[in-house]
């Protein structure tokens, strides 16, 4: 998408959730850092696929004991995947899957090269889950991908932040009520929607256990 999930504490507030910490897919250059940080959050996983992105990660969060970094794409497969990468947007539209009506909304951002990039499943990936229970997700239409590639890590988040869909935004894109349907079996209800008038996207929050 064309700018990255401002981290918003409101519903978090409202539901009275400790986030220990956070898992973010899609990390971008970790402009919702600070902002976590700010909120009282000390823990961070970071996923960040494309390499120029990962470089400026890096720059913008250095690797400290309270932060892991991994350049690699998320989903639901292992190996390597190619991506849809944009320039004019510094990245952050880039994505998996071919763009759809996005290119309509956005003719100013061009998809006008390839990455071939590491992807797994969160599943896979070896840290403490009891110390994060907050998962955001940013990855332009793979969001449900990403959830089936976590199944067991969702056993222990209390509050997703992720980008939703309502259109074909990119092509074979998740939409909103798929992921609706995905998370309800883990015991989360989407407490928060916001969607982007005409465009067909937007962000939503998902709490588990939510009144």
């Amino acid at each position: 998408m064309s700018e990255y999930i401002h981290w918003n504490p409101s519903e978090v507030i409202k539901h009275k959730i400790d986030v220990r910490g956070v898992i973010h897919v899609g990390a971008h250059y970790g402009q919702e850092y600070k902002d976590y940080v700010k909120y009282g959050i000390k823990r961070f996983i970071m996923f960040e696929p494309l390499a120029n992105n990962f470089s400026e990660l890096l720059l913008y969060v250095p690797p400290c004991p309270e932060v892991q970094h991994y350049q690699m794409a998320l989903g639901n497969t292992t190996g390597e995947i190619e991506m849809y990468v944009e320039t004019a947007n510094w990245g952050q539209s880039s994505s998996i899957l071919e763009p759809g009506i996005h290119m309509d909304a956005y003719p100013q951002i061009i998809f006008d090269k390839r990455e071939t990039v590491k992807i797994d499943k969160l599943d896979n990936i070896e840290f403490d889950r009891a110390e994060y229970n907050m998962l955001n997700i940013d990855v332009q239409g793979y969001e449900l991908e990403v959830m089936k590639g976590a199944a067991e890590t969702l056993k222990h988040i209390d509050v997703v932040y992720t980008e939703i869909n309502t259109g074909q935004v990119y092509k074979n894109c998740c939409q909103m009520w798929e992921l609706d349907v995905f998370l309800k079996p883990y015991g989360f209800k989407r407490v928060y929607t916001h969607e982007y008038d005409g465009i067909y996207y937007g962000d939503a929050v998902y709490v588990k256990n939510a009144k």
